[in-house]
């Protein structure tokens, strides 16, 4: 089968590999029908994380179809289609009864990480049956490879984590992928002003059709001063880092108000600055986390009802063959105005 496999820092290849089978009686393999680029992908190719190694195939992504089962796999039969989650969770370990899944002791986020992921025609996922997710008949699948990371993630690490309430003033640093979805969501809870901030104008105004109250441009350097002069010199009562860079983690420190919530998405390969000198008397919570996907049932539901529409955020089509093409495309996204990459075989 085509594969897309990490080579180490800025490298990667499409190449033939054997097609994956079941290693253990809980696994399934999944032809995959539709994968995407997620910008953890890119930190994988800057070498931020440490834990994919050269030889991996990347990927954590995507809908598909099973093709085989494991003998212990109950819930799931050849020919289901799937939505595979970008969690790995076994269900009965410690971390997964407290609904910790990205902590589960024998998977959490492995896929593209630690073992083969989705990028490739067919995958195996481990703990299939507390892994995958049914498709409706009906649905579009397509869009639905939204929901195996970037919604469910944006929705819990940004929205909930963020403790969004009714009439709260939000602010999103970063309009990229993860942030759009962190907007999408935070939509739920009907807070009265969402400000998303970025350098990119073409992002700012997706983000305004998207819902965003007020946007401004960080390009300048002077985007905490923009904040606190929309917000009264108050700040905003949620902040959302959702880049992942020093000076985003530190512009989220600079517009939070007193009593409000760092909620940081993004994922760090360099250490950001704690002004505890100016925060130790403020009551902020900062929260950090990798999301546990335990809302995709309730997110599949809210796709279904048509409450919001995951395919918007898709903007570029490419079949396996053209991933490279893809990467160049998803990480030149300034230029090319990419969101979401949808990758076919």
């Amino acid at each position: 089968m085509k594969a897309l496999v990490y080579l180490g820092p800025g490298k990667m290849t499409l190449e033939d590999r054997p097609m994956p089978q079941p290693a253990a009686p809980t696994d399934a393999v999944v032809k995959i029908f539709q994968t995407t680029i997620c910008g953890t992908d890119l930190h994988i190719l800057k070498g931020d994380v440490p834990t994919c190694t050269p030889g991996r195939i990347l990927g954590h992504e995507g809908v598909g179809i099973v093709e085989t089962v494991g003998a212990a796999v109950t819930v799931f039969r050849p020919g289901d289609h799937v939505l595979v989650s970008c969690i790995s969770s076994c269900g009965k370990c410690d971390y997964c009864r407290k609904g910790m899944y990205s902590h589960c002791s024998t998977g959490g986020w492995i896929l593209g990480n630690t073992i083969d992921g989705t990028q490739a025609e067919y995958v195996r996922i481990p703990h299939a049956d507390t892994s995958l997710y049914k498709i409706p008949k009906g649905a579009d699948e397509e869009a639905l490879v939204m929901l195996s990371d970037i919604l469910p993630t944006g929705f819990e690490c940004g929205v909930l984590n963020g403790k969004i309430k009714p009439g709260d003033t939000v602010a999103i640093v970063g309009a990229g992928p993860i942030g759009l979805a962190a907007l999408l969501t935070a939509q739920f809870y009907s807070p009265a002003e969402i400000i998303m901030v970025d350098l990119d104008d073409n992002r700012l105004a997706v983000a305004v059709k998207f819902g965003a109250t007020k946007v401004v441009n960080s390009r300048d350097g002077k985007a905490s001063e923009t904040i606190l002069a929309m917000t009264g010199g108050l700040g905003v009562d949620t902040a959302i880092e959702a880049v992942g860079t020093p000076a985003t983690f530190v512009l989220c420190e600079d517009i939070v108000a007193p009593g409000g919530t760092i909620a940081n998405i993004g994922v760090h390969g360099a250490k950001a600055d704690l002004h505890l000198e100016r925060l130790w008397s403020q009551n902020i919570t900062i929260t950090t986390r990798l999301v546990d996907t335990v809302t995709t049932p309730m997110l599949l539901k809210t796709v279904q009802a048509k409450k919001i529409d995951p395919q918007r955020l898709i903007t570029h089509r490419f079949t396996l063959d053209r991933i490279l093409d893809a990467y160049d495309v998803f990480g030149r996204a300034a230029e090319t105005h990419a969101l979401k990459v949808i990758i076919a075989p």
